[in-house]
């Protein structure tokens, strides 16, 4: 146990306010599900007066479902979708912070991954919008979210809309070049990283977790030290970092548990229940 998590467990700082958690790999099992123990144990939190905030890189339509389970609209939970590029309070449904990708940089993302031989979505309402509906890739990313891919003719014309994510799909081990050369090419404008060995996200420089969750935190007038963060991925550090209370799950990147002030068990051994029978019940 380390400082940080001995001082929170002790009570110095108090108790926890919030708990933020990531989906895939953390709140739901391998089966894209949550467990009826994990379900009431963030009830009970909520019951509490805790506040759980969903913070994915899904939009913000596929952690709906997710958050009306949890009930979070009736309890006053936050939705945080494309890893941090838009904030939404579930009760109201008012979008509290946003950020999107500059109009001028969609034209270089969709060039080079279609000269790579690579699909390119970005999201809509309900709609995963592409020019390749069938690609295999872009049905994981469409059935993940519980969204339609719905087929455009040309995918720079289709967006008349704020975008706040693109994504790039295809053969991990062909989109890991294709990321060290993009990441290169737009390290001024975008953060460019892989949330699945065959997702490669896209979003404006600057957008992580932890920076939204700040602006959040600052709106409810509270600290790092009163949140809980759980997740098991890259994309899951920077608030693993930021948090009082940093968790990985067991199945989590090594790099995400070597971050992690505590690890609790798996995601298919409800490993997020167990933390708030822990550290909140």
């Amino acid at each position: 146990m380390n400082q940080k998590e001995n001082n929170e467990m002790t009570g110095e700082g108090g108790k926890y306010k919030v708990i933020v958690l990531d989906l895939d790999g953390t709140l739901t099992n391998s089966r894209k599900q949550i467990s009826e123990r994990t379900r009431k144990a963030l009830w009970k939190a909520q019951d509490r007066g805790v506040k759980v905030v969903l913070a994915s890189g899904r939009p913000t339509y596929g952690i709906a479902p997710v958050a009306d389970a949890l009930c979070l609209g009736e309890r006053g939970g936050y939705i945080l979708a494309y890893n941090g590029g838009e904030i939404i309070d579930w009760r109201t449904r008012e979008v509290i912070h946003t950020h999107v990708l500059s109009p001028d940089v969609l034209p270089y993302m969709y060039h080079t991954a279609k000269n790579n031989g690579f699909a390119i979505v970005t999201y809509h309402d309900n709609l995963v919008i592409t020019e390749t509906p069938d690609d295999e890739y872009v049905q994981k990313e469409a059935i993940l979210n519980v969204m339609q891919a719905h087929q455009v003719d040309d995918f720079l014309k289709a967006i008349s809309f704020p975008v706040p994510k693109c994504l790039i799909v295809g053969e991990p081990d062909r989109l890991q070049t294709l990321e060290q050369q993009m990441a290169e090419a737009l390290c001024e404008t975008n953060e460019v990283y892989r949330s699945e060995p065959y997702f490669l996200e896209l979003v404006p420089k600057g957008i992580d977790k932890a920076r939204s969750l700040e602006v959040l935190l600052n709106r409810l007038d509270l600290t790092p030290a009163k949140m809980i963060a759980c997740g098991d991925g890259f994309n899951d550090l920077s608030m693993i970092r930021y948090a009082g209370l940093g968790v990985a799950m067991a199945n989590a990147q090594p790099i995400v548990r070597e971050a992690a002030d505590y690890i609790t068990l798996s995601n298919d051994e409800d490993g997020v229940a167990h933390v708030i029978e822990k550290f909140v019940l």
